[in-house]
């Protein structure tokens, strides 16, 4: 239906930018709509793109322009220069197929495709990864992202922006970042400057400061930008970059600073992965900085933060982690993270570079994350999901405090509750759940007991959902041993979408994540199994759309 309707608009000359034959490689036209809309083929080569408009480039980037078959349409906002005259320069063919309209290509269905993700966050068009920036300002949480607005694959990284009042339910915006001449934009994160340390603020109003990776073939420095209008618009820094640390480490990999509010110092703190591990920074106005330590064993997008244990204000642990999820314990002054504990796991599978939210307000006081799945979609002119919003906590095990997620309140909103049951054997609770196999999207948490059997699982449709190995202490594999290993229980917290699984164990203890993948030909949908378990409580609910 989608590629008809492109079809149509082409034949129907709605607004056709261009009338230059397929061999051409250049065009010119005046902007009248705000987007320009794009076909894209994977059975041709990558070709650079560039933008021009009044004799200066505006932007460049390579893209699979599609001059036959197209594959999917993407497009770009240039509601910027409207009125203008844009030149657009392309090494291969295809440009006679570009139009602008006033919508994107696809716009009927957007949403509603078929692999769309229905609980979680997707853009509209291409690919994304790492979520930036996270925080949370005057009403509205903001999720920035690495960010390929020309393919579903991975190339041309921007940042991408989305908004929620809800931590559910997201607005996409513009492209905030763009590649300059220090690179591509590559991960970072983002703060409110109240105390208007950087000089970026106007009047009553704080900068909003993003610092960022600019990635270039040479090196990897730290850059910064500011927003004074809630991160809609943004003015890179001209002093950039603020950090060049190449040569220091001898090494290009130096990357994805996360900063934050170190108040018993009254400074900024900066933790950025250099070569082997996290180095600290300090500064008081997010220009200068100075080099302060570094901890190995950790591998890109560092998060440091404090958490209370138990929730006890008076007993506080720092966290720090990488991308891999793989954290340590310990103490911070500030300068220096000391390691008291670790490496411990929390949570493994698809997630990878997973970052909190900064300046929640202290009326609220969780620890917030979001994640990167890298799940794939085919068919789809997008590709990978944010995972679902989790609060992290630290609580008190047996083997000493340990990091804990399990999803928002917030996703409780979304969930119609369809039965609860207790204390029932597998091949009820089977039945129970067999006319929802095909679900799109549904939670359904569970408590089973192991009598006669050292493991057993849920499975759909032969997918291992869950499998509780008792004599190896493990889940789906991964080594876990449970608080009360006397009890022979074991709960799960199942999320499933249309393309994705996410499990959290024992109210999170540990959680995963994975591709939902149902075995070809397998026709047993929801299946608990097990020598004689008992189900000591099942609950199902079926899940909104955040899209409707």
């Amino acid at each position: 239906m989608e590629m008809r309707k492109n079809v149509f608009f082409l034949l129907a000359g709605i607004v056709l930018l261009m009338t230059a034959k397929t061999e051409a490689k250049e065009v010119s036209v005046k902007i009248t709509k705000q987007y320009l809309n794009i076909p894209v083929s994977h059975e041709v080569s990558r070709s650079v793109m560039t933008f021009d408009v009044d004799g200066k480039k505006e932007r460049s980037f390579v893209i699979r322009l599609a001059s036959g078959q197209v594959d999917y349409w993407v497009f770009c906002d240039v509601s910027s220069l409207r009125n203008k005259v844009l030149k657009i320069s392309y090494e291969g063919d295809g440009l006679d197929k570009i139009y602008q309209s006033d919508a994107i290509a696809g716009q009927d269905s957007l949403y509603r495709e078929t692999n769309r993700p229905r609980i979680h966050f997707t853009p509209k068009r291409g690919w994304h990864n790492d979520p930036n920036g996270l925080l949370y300002y005057e009403g509205e949480y903001h999720l920035f992202y690495q960010y390929n607005p020309y393919e579903k694959e991975w190339e041309n990284m921007h940042w991408g922006h989305a908004v929620s009042k809800d931590l559910i339910h997201w607005e996409e915006l513009p492209v905030a970042l763009y590649p300059d001449e220090h690179g591509t934009m590559f991960s970072g994160s983002a703060v409110i400057d109240y105390n208007h340390t950087a000089g970026f603020s106007k009047g009553n109003t704080p900068a909003m400061v993003a610092v960022y990776t600019a990635d270039s073939p040479e090196k990897q420095v730290q850059c910064i930008a500011y927003s004074l209008d809630k991160g809609r618009t943004w003015t890179k820094y001209k002093g950039n970059p603020v950090i060049d640390s190449k040569e220091k480490w001898n090494s290009k990999d130096t990357r994805d600073p996360k900063v934050f509010r170190y108040e018993p110092n009254k400074e900024w703190v900066l933790a950025l992965n250099e070569r082997d591990g996290h180095s600290i920074y300090t500064s008081s106005n997010l220009k200068d900085w100075k080099f302060q330590s570094h901890v190995t064993g950790f591998w890109e997008c560092p998060e440091l933060f404090e958490l209370a244990v138990d929730g006890d204000n008076n007993n506080k642990k720092w966290v720090m982690y990488g991308a891999s999820g793989t954290y340590m314990t310990g103490s911070f002054d500030g300068k220096k993270f000391t390691p008291e504990s670790g490496k411990h796991y929390y949570s493994t599978g698809a997630v990878y570079a997973a970052q909190t939210f900064t300046n929640i307000p202290s009326s609220d006081g969780r620890r917030i994350q979001i994640g990167w799945g890298r799940i794939s979609h085919p068919g789809m002119p997008f590709n990978s999901l944010m995972l679902l919003p989790v609060e992290l906590t630290l609580r008190t095990t047996k083997d000493g405090p340990r990091l804990h997620s399990y999803p928002v309140k917030e996703l409780e909103t979304l969930q119609t509750a369809i039965f609860s049951k207790s204390n029932i054997k597998a091949k009820e609770a089977n039945e129970l759940l067999h006319p929802y196999s095909d679900s799109d999207c549904m939670r359904i948490r569970f408590t089973i007991k192991l009598s006669h059997a050292t493991d057993a699982g849920f499975n759909l449709y032969g997918q291992q959902l869950m499998k509780y190995d008792m004599n190896f202490n493990q889940v789906n594999g991964v080594f876990y041993s449970p608080d009360d290993m006397t009890s022979m229980e074991i709960t799960a917290d199942v999320y499933i979408d249309r393309t994705s699984v996410e499990v959290f164990i024992d109210n999170g203890a540990y959680s995963y994540s994975m591709e939902r993948k149902p075995e070809k030909n397998n026709r047993e949908g929801f299946h608990f199994w097990g020598n004689n378990i008992e189900v000591k409580e099942l609950k199902a609910y079926t899940m909104k759309s955040i899209w409707e």
